[in-house]
């Protein structure tokens, strides 16, 4: 029956919908709970990698006022202001069925890479869900997640799938507000506007500052700061998950 899971290709449409959930469910023959996952920060330089997990029960989604009598619907966090990002995750949770978050530490990133770190994260996510969700739908082509999940894979599904689209903005916004916070500490490196990601303000700091403790040592940046780039971490390949080395 997994081959049932196996993507079409993508629909393009005007806003996200249910199309995928309600195909998903006539084929799998059942009402199976559907959790959308999607993730943040996966390139940025400092902070942890964010994945939300959503659950919705297929109703109508919120919707804002957008200018000119317009509605902005809810859809992929990159393509809507941070305003409306914001506004959005202030009505989303008491709509969903169930929403958690799981993230994963810069120095797990730095132990494990990106890969399994994402997957941390995801699992940490999906085990905080009220319900274990039968089917988990991703953003993307890449299912990093494997058993025991069951797992569709749909490109551009934080456009597509409400589901997912819900998630996307979550997990933005709770990251964003994450580095926020941290930035209070670290106001020289602007994560409140960068979000830990290599704006100007944010590489002039580390050149002359160096990295702090919540940035990633085995990302390659650090080959660029020649006062900084004994602090770079490597991962044995030879040596199993979890083998770091200072280089």
């Amino acid at each position: 029956m997994d081959e049932l899971l196996a993507a079409p290709a993508p629909v393009p449409r005007e806003r996200a919908d249910y199309a995928i959930e309600h195909a998903l469910r006539d084929a799998l023959g059942g009402a199976p709970v559907i959790a959308g996952v999607d993730e943040v920060g996966r390139g940025a330089w400092a902070g942890p990698v964010v994945v939300c997990a959503a659950v919705t029960d297929l109703s109508e989604p919120p919707s804002l006022p957008g200018r000119g009598g317009k509605t902005v619907r809810l859809t992929d966090s990159k393509l809507l202001t941070a305003a409306h990002r914001s506004a959005f995750a202030a009505v989303l949770p008491d709509w969903l069925a169930g929403h958690a978050f799981g993230s994963a530490s810069p120095a797990e990133i730095d132990e494990l890479g990106m890969t399994a770190a994402l997957r941390r994260a995801a699992v940490r996510a999906l085990e905080a869900l009220p319900v274990p969700p039968g089917i988990v739908l991703l953003d993307g082509s890449h299912d990093f997640l494997g058993r025991p999940w069951r797992v569709r894979c749909e490109i551009k599904a934080d456009q597509r799938s409400v589901t997912v689209a819900a998630a996307s903005v979550l997990a933005k916004v709770h990251r964003d507000e994450h580095m926020a916070a941290l930035g209070a500490d670290f106001p020289a490196y602007g994560f409140a506007d960068s979000a830990g990601y290599p704006s100007p303000v944010h590489q002039e700091a580390l050149r002359e500052s160096g990295p702090t403790p919540h940035h990633r040592l085995s990302w390659s940046y650090l080959d660029d700061l020649p006062r900084w780039r004994h602090l770079k971490r490597h991962r044995d390949p030879n040596a199993g998950e979890g083998q770091l080395s200072l280089m």
